[in-house]
């Protein structure tokens, strides 16, 4: 009797002068101890098992299966998320040589006629004062609590909207109400939207809003106490632009005016898009 391959009988069909009478477990073909892997039951030759590898089922990575579970459960995934990225941004500014802050913070000049780098008007919401550790605990921990309120509310892809639009605002108020060589970071114009976005939505619906407002307040009146080095700049723009889209949500949350909303929130970034270039449209040098 002849194994699969047309070797003789007792040899590996893969090395014909090597003798052993182990034999595959699936196609029955002799192999020797090298060729041999080690299956649930008996052993597998080296075709069998790649096969078997090319068949299996494809596994997810298992942050993405408990992403996806968190997220079949209403966890505000996206806070969460933002909360994870903005802390990695920050561990990432700690290590000397990266320049992960010189790479992503906000100054007005960074859209104008000296520099256009437009990505800084959002990513500057990532990155925070490495001299004050504080500075990024304090935003994130406010993120944890009014996220966790309004992505409930609003729904992910809303939320996400109304945090990153908010960031933006802050950016652009820092274009309008600070000297253009200000430099800016963190994440506070786009959680000054958040509390301005859900003190509009809390308003509208009859809520109470009398602590809201003296935590806003005594916010915006921290960004002005001299020494602190806060862009009081940021606040009052996230500020207001998460007000409107708080407005806009709010207005326009019955299911046939969708695309109305979605309208109205690109009209919104384009006219901020806009506003950001001022120093574009109105050089800073001749």
């Amino acid at each position: 009797m002849t194994d699969a391959a047309g070797d003789r009988t007792g040899y590996c069909y893969r090395h014909p002068d090597r003798q052993s009478y182990i034999l595959c477990q699936r196609c029955g073909r002799t192999i020797c101890p090298e060729c041999q892997t080690q299956g649930a039951v008996g052993v597998i030759c080296p075709e069998c098992m790649k096969e078997q590898r090319a068949s299996a089922p494809r596994t997810k990575p298992a942050v993405l299966t408990r992403v996806r579970s968190a997220a079949g459960r209403g966890a505000p995934v996206v806070t969460y998320s933002i909360i994870g990225v903005t802390v990695a941004v920050y561990l990432l500014q700690l290590i000397p040589g990266l320049g992960v802050t010189n790479l992503l913070f906000f100054s007005p000049i960074a859209v104008s006629d000296v520099a256009f780098q437009p990505w800084r008007l959002i990513t500057t919401v990532f990155v925070h004062s490495t001299a004050l550790i504080f500075h990024v605990l304090l935003n994130m921990y406010t993120l944890w609590i009014f996220g966790q309120l309004l992505e409930g509310l609003l729904g992910r892809w809303r939320f996400l909207a109304l945090y990153l639009i908010a960031g933006l605002g802050g950016s652009v108020g820092v274009v309008w109400l600070a000297p253009p060589s200000t430099q800016v970071v963190g994440a506070s114009g786009a959680i000054f939207g958040l509390m301005g976005a859900f003190l509009v939505i809390q308003r509208r619906l009859g809520g109470n809003s009398t602590q809201l407002l003296v935590l806003l307040a005594i916010n915006l009146v921290i960004g002005f106490v001299p020494g602190w080095n806060i862009a009081w700049q940021a606040h009052v723009g996230g500020l207001v632009v998460g007000a409107l889209v708080g407005l806009i949500y709010f207005e326009t949350r019955k299911h046939h005016q969708q695309k109305l909303q979605v309208w109205l929130l690109l009209a919104l970034t384009a006219l901020l898009v806009v506003a950001s270039l001022r120093y574009v449209f109105f050089p800073l040098v001749g």
